[in-house]
């Protein structure tokens, strides 16, 4: 599994990003898939995450203002974010697991495969 993160930046509290992961998966598995991230000082936490089913979960901290969805034809994972916060400021990655107890935990930052991370910035 290989998992490529791309669109983080930065940009003003109140406005928006998309991040997008491109995953290269065996076809033959399905995968659930998920966002964490990690803030400098902080712990690593599971932002979204989306079920093999498709049912997605979020944090508490980004209910109402992030939406994670997946364009399965191309096999790519989405984080819209918008409202952005100071607070959501860290290093965003994409991660999968093929793994049904792993995904039964449905929080990202415990899945096995993880991408590179692409830092977001929220200024005040």
């Amino acid at each position: 599994v290989h998992l490529v993160v791309s669109g983080g930046g930065p940009v003003q509290a109140g406005g928006s990003l998309r991040l997008s992961c491109a995953a290269s998966t065996a076809s033959d598995r399905q995968y659930c898939m998920g966002w964490y991230r990690q803030a400098p000082g902080k712990e690593r936490e599971g932002v979204a995450h989306i079920d093999k089913d498709g049912t997605t979960t979020y944090a508490d901290s980004v209910k109402g203002r992030f939406t994670i969805s997946k364009d399965g034809a191309k096999n790519i994972l989405y984080l819209q974010m918008n409202s952005l916060k100071p607070e959501d400021t860290g290093m965003y990655s994409c991660a999968a697991d093929d793994y049904e107890p792993r995904c039964h935990l449905k929080d990202a930052h415990r899945l096995y495969y993880w991408s590179q991370g692409t830092q977001v910035t929220v200024s005040s």
